[in-house]
């Protein structure tokens, strides 16, 4: 018989699974914000009936600041929303894929529970690939729709204007807000990854 409080949350590379109400919060609030983000400017491409926004900015953004699972189900679950709103259902299945599979990504290899003290060259190596993975995603999904001129009309709006805009912007807001954002909140991100202690913090408490 177990006791009461014995529940061990489920870690997978040092990310708790979200099954915490915090986390869970947290995962909608920024599935939120993205949706918003998405939607507060949408330029539409008849070409393709898909559309340019800057929520990318916000997908990056939350898998360099809480990591892979925040970051796949935040970017994911908003984005398709976003679709759904705006009327551009038919991209949304694959928008939850692509996006969640950004967010993932982003966050593997930015890997903010470590690395977060500094910003260096796996946040721009993340966003790099992740950008990548969000262009192509789109270009062989309209590949299917549409076939490969239109596709290819977009893949240079996708990469040229969202890519390279909302990667610069997320790595600006993290390059001067993450750090302060988790040393603020640890009761916060206690709940989202195991902090690494650094040798610096272990003479601290001898």
């Amino acid at each position: 018989m177990k006791k009461e409080g014995s529940f061990k949350p489920k870690i997978l590379m040092g990310y708790f699974l979200p099954s915490n109400v915090l986390s869970i919060s947290i995962i909608g609030i920024f599935a939120a914000l993205i949706c918003i983000l998405t939607m507060i400017i949408s330029i539409p491409i008849p070409a393709t009936q898909g559309f340019i926004n800057i929520g990318d900015a916000g997908v990056m953004f939350t898998g360099l600041i809480f990591g892979p699972f925040v970051g796949s189900i935040s970017g994911g679950i908003g984005s398709a929303l976003a679709d759904i709103f705006l009327g551009y259902t038919i991209y949304a299945p694959a928008t939850l894929i692509i996006k969640g599979l950004e967010g993932f990504i982003i966050g593997i290899i930015s890997n903010p529970k470590q690395n977060y003290k500094k910003f260096n060259y796996r946040d721009i190596l993340a966003v790099v690939v992740g950008g990548l993975i969000m262009v192509f995603g789109y270009f062989i999904y309209e590949i299917i729709l549409w076939g490969l001129t239109i596709a290819l009309y977009e893949v240079i709006l996708n990469g040229i204007i969202q890519f390279g805009i909302t990667g610069l912007i997320s790595l600006l807001l993290v390059l001067t807000a993450r750090k302060n954002i988790i040393q603020s909140f640890p009761q916060v991100f206690d709940k989202i990854f195991i902090p690494i202690e650094t040798e610096e913090s272990r003479s601290e408490k001898t």
